[in-house]
């Protein structure tokens, strides 16, 4: 684990909003990166995301023309997990389920090399429980790295820690984590993590608020952007990451913390009556 940070060779499993733009500052970090997706389609329409995504940045000068043309040279499909066989850090960024998670990490474990640090992406997962479908060998190179949406903008990395994970491969990946310009803190793995369970407390609370008639929610985004100095309201963040996304991880948390973490009924009955949110879609401010 001594290789210096910018020879870091990546890869990332999972080629949607998440896993692009992991693939993305790692390269921007100076790293190569590969990214796979079993879905060749959506693995090109991720590539072309994240041209986009320089593109903007370009144009509010947040980047370069050279710094995006190096940051995309730097990252390089890969149809199959046998690419990742000279891989130092390997990101799991696929579906928020345990079975799928789990059979990518087994596949990872007999694709990358033995002194390989695995990595999970999950939001609510623990990461002992995945860490389950990898071999005893590989368990103490193994933990949790939850990023938050839009990776590209967002510094916060919570690195979790399995049971097994040795404090070395720990250390080390907060170390890679820094250089590329994240700031991770340390959490321990607990469902939810720490983030999460802050934030939806919050946000069952505020759909609460609106079933009981106390506020709507665009004043109610406007309370907590103004009022406590947040950058984005409970409606619009939800919004954004799809109330669907949102009720998932609640029945997550209510599984594994109880009643504080019930789903409010009107969230059900909205994701279920499609307004959901997400990329053009209805949500709770119109259309996302």
């Amino acid at each position: 684990m001594s290789r210096p940070a910018p020879e870091t060779r990546i890869g990332v499993v999972g080629a949607g909003l998440m896993g692009a733009e992991i693939a993305l500052v790692f390269a921007l970090g100076g790293m190569h990166v590969l990214l796979h997706d079993r879905d060749a389609t959506a693995l090109e329409n991720a590539l072309t995301r994240l041209g986009a995504l320089l593109d903007r940045g370009v144009s509010r000068g947040l980047y370069t023309a050279d710094q995006r043309a190096t940051a995309l040279d730097r990252v390089r499909p890969a149809s199959d997990l046998a690419s990742f066989g000279d891989r130092d850090l390997v990101t799991e960024a696929v579906f928020e389920s345990l079975e799928v998670k789990g059979e990518v990490l087994a596949a990872l474990d007999k694709a990358c090399p033995e002194a390989c640090v695995i990595a999970s992406n999950t939001s609510t997962l623990p990461i002992s429980t995945l860490g389950a479908a990898l071999s005893p060998e590989r368990r103490p190179r193994f933990l949790g790295t939850h990023y938050f949406s839009p990776v590209s903008r967002m510094l916060l990395v919570e690195v979790v820690p399995a049971f097994e994970t040795s404090p070395e491969t720990a250390a080390w990946t907060t170390s890679i984590l820094e250089s590329i310009g994240k700031q991770p803190i340390a959490v321990k793995d607990v469902t939810g993590f720490a983030v999460n369970r802050m934030l939806h407390a919050m946000l069952i609370e505020a759909v609460r608020l609106v079933e009981e008639g106390v506020a709507t929610p665009e004043d109610l985004d406007a309370a907590c952007r103004l009022g406590l100095g947040h950058p984005i309201g409970p409606f619009a963040l939800m919004d954004n990451v799809t109330s669907g996304l949102c009720l998932q991880v609640q029945e997550i948390l209510r599984e594994s913390h109880g009643e504080r973490f019930r789903p409010p009924a009107l969230l059900k009955q909205r994701v279920a009556a499609g307004y959901s949110g997400g990329r053009g879609k209805p949500g709770w401010l119109g259309k996302a």
